[in-house]
This record gives C-alpha cells, structure tokens and sequence, in this order.
C-alpha cells in the first residue's frame, strides 16, 4: 500500500508539472514585427506580443531575444487573465524624441508580474541632458515606469543612461527588486535610481546604482520598505522626501516603515537622508531602522534637513509640520568629507522625537580637525561608540 501511494503520487506530481508547463505559452516579439538591429521602431510588435500574451490563461512569457530594439514610448497594460512575464535577453534603445514627455516604457495594472532576463535598457540620455543642463527643457520621460503592479519581480535587468529617473513605483504592492544595474553619469540631470511612491511593502536587494541623483527615492505614500545589499555611487545617497511641498495628497505627507541595511555608499553628496521642505503641509516620517552601513568619502553621512528649500515659492524661513520619530541609526562607519559627519536639524514646530544613535563610527578626511555632529530641535538617545560625538545625552 505505502508503495502504491508512492507511486500513485509521484505520477500525479508529473502530471501536474506537465501541465504547468503546457500552460506556459512564448510571444516572442520577433514574430510579431519587431525587427533587431538598432534601426527600426517596434513600438508596434511589443505592443502585439504584450496583447496577445495578456490573454493567455497561464504563464505568458513576452520574449525580446537577442538583438537591439529601437523603440518609442509604449504602454503595456492590463488587466491580464494570467501571469505575465517579459523576458529581455537583448537591448532595447529609446527613439531620438520620445512621444510621450512624462515616460518611455510603462507596466500598468498587472497582478502577477515579472520582467527579468540579463537585457538592458538604454534610454540614451547623452542626447538630451544637454538641454536640461542648460534650463532649456522642463520635463524629461522617466525610463521604466510600475504602475498599480501587485505581486512582481524585477530582476536581473540593467537600465543605462535614462534621460530621467531609471525606475518608478507607483500605487505598487508585494513587489522584489534584485540582482538590478542602474547607471547614469554623475552629471546627469535628475536620473534618480528608483523612486518609491504611494506603495507598500516593496524590497530591493543586491542591487547597483550609479548615477546623478538619489540612487533610491521614497516618497509620499510609502510603507514597508525594505533595502538591503545596494551599492549607491556616486549619487545623492538614499532619501526619505522631499516631503511637505507642493504635491502632497490630502495636505498630507506620509513615509511608515523603512529598513536600509548591509549596504555601501561611496563618492556620493548623502548617504542617509530625510529632507522635508519647510512649508506649512502637515505629515509623518517614522519608522526607519538604518544599521550596518558603511560609507566611503560622503558628504554628508547621515542628514535630516527640515529647512529643505531648493527653489521658491518655498519660505526658507518656515518652520517644517513633518513630524520626524522613531529613527534608528546602528552601526554606521566609514568616512566623510564635511567636518559634519552627523546633521540633525529638525523642525522648531514639531520636534524630531526618539532619534537613535548606536555605534556610530565616522571620520573626517579633511584637515579641519575631528568629526562633529550638529543637532537642532532633535530629541533622542546615544549608545555604544559615538564618532563624533553625539550632541545629545548618552544612555
């Protein structure tokens, strides 16, 4: 009988395998027009495949084999009747002038997402930075763009010189990043990393990025992240905000719930940052943990800046209403370029409340003497080493 059993369930367990797999269909964008060589725009076949596989009841795999693609702004929505995966092996390189000011490629309301496959996706920047260094255009497409995505993977892809930010979350859930490449000069205008908004419970791991903006951006909306194993360089760092200016929803800025750990900042204007405009929008900033950091020659280490004025019309001279608390800090070490390796300047209006310093090792390369720290209508607690030294009370 236990023999009969065993038998009877491991025919059941092949059957059920095979038919997993008959119910896995390929759409290879190839046969659907799209043609390799860097010279003609496929807009038309990926959206064909994407179609096409977004009725597929199983797993669809939309395929872009080996080959570069040139292709325009496009849409790849759902709602999809099953799993959707896109599969890049080869390159994919935006048009000259893209037709859609705001985005180059979109994935939009799919429940069940992967895009993977070691391809890479060129935005060709070079070619457009020059205006936005000079003030002569307002608003650059943002390269990968998430929307309303539940339950994905992204992985294994490497996004280059994007004329904008490389990847953007939005009103996302439940979704892994790993294992990605992210690189822009150091000069690029604006080409963030990834930017975090309105989503919850997103996680980003063994990831690189290295360009001319923050390496990860969350914002308002955000809830449950979690960062771990990134290398962030050279870049501004990783930022919680701007939080409380001018496009907050319901007069309200929220950011719940951040882990960044066991990662590497070198070469990059910040490391950890929480910056809120001062401005008289109300919100909240808690919840973070930022431990086993290190940090190679950044300018400013660890920083909360709650006078952030960048342009007007923001008052330099207002106090911030974004209530910053529960901030942890451990194990962070390294070095740091400004004689202020510490900067905690909070709001006089609403105080930062239990901000954590533990183990904090940070040295000043400059010739200005030892590192310091700089606290401003902050409360909090200091344990374990403190380089430099905390400028609130030890435990």
């Amino acid at each position: 009988m236990g023999f009969t059993r065993i038998l009877f369930l491991t025919l059941l367990f092949v059957w059920a395998a095979d038919v997993q797999c008959q119910n896995v269909k390929i759409f290879n964008v190839k046969k659907y027009g799209a043609i390799p060589g860097g010279k003609t725009e496929n807009s038309k076949g990926f959206l064909e495949a994407w179609k096409n596989a977004c009725q597929w009841k199983g797993k669809a795999v939309v395929l872009v084999p080996a080959g570069t693609y040139l292709l325009d702004s496009v849409k790849f929505e759902g709602e999809c009747k099953g799993y959707m995966i896109f599969k890049l092996k080869g390159n994919v390189m935006a048009v000259s002038k893209l037709k859609d000011i705001n985005q180059w490629i979109t994935f939009k309301y799919v429940n069940g997402f992967t895009l993977a496959g070691r391809g890479t996706f060129d935005g060709q920047g070079h070619k457009v930075w020059p205006c936005k260094r000079n003030g002569q255009c307002q608003t650059l497409p943002i390269s990968l763009r998430f929307e309303f995505i539940k339950n994905g993977n992204l992985q294994n892809i490497r996004s280059i010189n994007s004329q904008n930010a490389h990847v953007s979350i939005f009103a996302g859930s439940n979704l892994n990043i790993s294992n990605i490449k992210l690189f822009a000069p150091q000069d690029s205008p604006n080409t963030d990393g990834i930017k975090i908004s309105s989503s919850e419970e997103i996680r980003i791991t063994r990831t690189t990025i290295s360009t001319g903006d923050d390496c990860i951006a969350i914002l308002n909306g955000s809830k449950k992240t979690h960062i771990s194993q990134v290398s962030c360089g050279p870049g501004h760092g990783i930022s919680v905000g701007s939080m409380g200016g001018n496009t907050v929803i319901d007069n309200k800025d929220i950011v719940v719930g951040l882990t960044v750990k066991n990662s590497t900042f070198t070469n990059t204007s910040n490391g950890l940052r929480i910056k809120t405009w001062a401005s008289h929008y109300q919100g909240l900033a808690s919840g973070f943990t930022y431990e086993d950091i290190i940090m190679n020659n950044v300018e400013n280490p660890i920083i909360i800046d709650q006078q952030y004025c960048p342009n007007s019309p923001c008052d330099a001279k207002a106090a911030s209403r974004i209530q910053i608390r529960d901030i942890t800090y451990s194990n962070i070490r390294g070095t740091s370029r400004s004689k202020a390796a510490v900067t905690l300047s909070c709001s006089s209006v609403v105080p930062c409340k239990n901000i954590v310093l533990k183990d904090i090792k940070l040295v000043y390369t400059g010739n200005e003497g030892p590192a310091s720290s700089i606290c401003s209508n902050v409360h909090g607690h200091s344990f374990g080493v403190q380089n430099p030294p905390s400028c609130f009370r030890s435990a």
